[in-house]
């Protein structure tokens, strides 16, 4: 009896590791098997979004697999009125290191970034419709771009690298209706906006933008995900390496109108300005530097500093106080031609709340400028 015992656990034990065996080679083992995802980065990028298993079930539901965890920034880029999921991959045993409160967290190869555009109560159906999901990942140290556009059905995403458009109409929340010919950017126009010293970087996942509360719920197959601060979520999921600062020179939510009006500023174009306007990027021989580190200094929003290419013989000064007129930064944040707005890429709406915003924020400001 104990000979038969025997050669049925020795037959068990082959059958697991066959079974093992068999879901490494497909690239992927599944959260309802205890298991969390696993992939080989330099098979990258696949030309199917779902050919990666980061969501179970209805792939359109964005619910992930266990090692893939959601998070959101406390700022947002503008994006013409879509909203977004935001996921991170990393390969098991590896984690990201804090790199200071302003830069992008040190990832390890093979950290996966993915971001998924949507719109809710897309015409006529009045449905919710992704319309693309960007992936970041980095592999041999260096970030590159794959890009997946959604089909009608709401079943796959395909790669495109080439950029396109897609017509969007739906209905904001107060009922009004809105259009837009949602631009998908090709990789050139991807790295435009995310170079760094002629290299590749992500813009949003640092310190600074991820110390804040997160409600997970059901996002996520990680035990034990209740409200919880973002750093220390990542921390206890072995996805940040413990030891970051207990305190971080947090970026002001920019829509929190308790805040002060110049925070609130800050923080708004440090996510939408900030990484075109510093040393190294698309647009650093402008004189403005928008980083929230370095704006506590109001010559670095650009307040009665005159324009090195003013549009408008009116345009005096990039910031003029009390002066909304003779501000460039109010008329590039109000334009949409490609060749005046700001963000030059990214957006072909205007951002209505944020204009509101500095359009408050420069008339509050005083005395004019000489």
């Amino acid at each position: 009896m104990k000979k038969v015992l025997a050669l049925v656990l020795l037959l068990f034990a082959i059958l697991v590791s066959c079974t093992k065996e068999n879901l490494q080679e497909s690239l992927v083992v599944f959260e309802d098997q205890g298991d969390r995802l696993e992939l080989d980065p330099q098979q990258f990028p696949f030309n199917a979004l779902s050919s990666y298993h980061f969501f179970k079930g209805h792939m359109a539901l964005q619910k992930p697999v266990l090692g893939v965890l959601p998070y959101a920034p406390i700022n947002a880029l503008f994006s013409d009125y879509a909203h977004k999921f935001r996921f991170v991959w990393m390969p098991a045993g590896t984690h990201a290191t804090y790199n200071g409160d302003n830069e992008v967290l040190d990832f390890p190869d093979g950290t996966v970034l993915i971001k998924t555009f949507y719109y809710d109560r897309v015409q006529p159906a009045d449905v919710r419709r992704l319309v693309e999901t960007r992936l970041l990942f980095k592999r041999n140290g260096a970030w590159e771009f794959a890009n997946y556009v959604w089909n009608a059905q709401q079943t796959e995403a395909t790669l495109d690298l080439n950029g396109s458009y897609t017509p969007i109409t739906w209905v904001e929340e107060g009922g009004a209706t809105r259009t837009v010919n949602y631009r998908i950017p090709s990789q050139a126009e991807c790295f435009t906006c995310h170079k760094f010293d002629g290299v590749s970087t992500p813009i949003g996942p640092k310190p600074q933008n991820l110390n804040s509360l997160f409600s997970y719920g059901d996002k996520t197959g990680f035990a034990n995900t209740a409200n919880k601060n973002q750093l220390a979520h990542w921390v206890q999921q072995g996805y940040l390496q413990p030891g970051f600062p207990k305190r971080i020179a947090t970026v002001p939510r920019w829509e929190d109108v308790a805040l002060p009006l110049t925070d609130r500023v800050r923080g708004y174009v440090d996510i939408n300005c900030a990484h075109c306007h510093r040393e190294g990027s698309h647009c650093d021989y402008r004189p403005m530097r928008f980083a929230y580190s370095e704006t506590a200094d109001p010559e670095n929003l650009g307040v009665c500093v005159p324009p090195d290419d003013p549009l408008l013989p009116q345009h005096t000064f990039i910031v003029a106080r009390g002066n909304t007129a003779r501000s460039l930064l109010h008329y590039r944040v109000a334009a949409t031609d490609e060749a005046e707005r700001m963000p030059l890429l990214g957006r072909t709406l205007v951002h209505d709340e944020g204009l509101a915003l500095i359009t408050e924020w420069i008339n509050s400001l005083s005395p004019a400028c000489p």
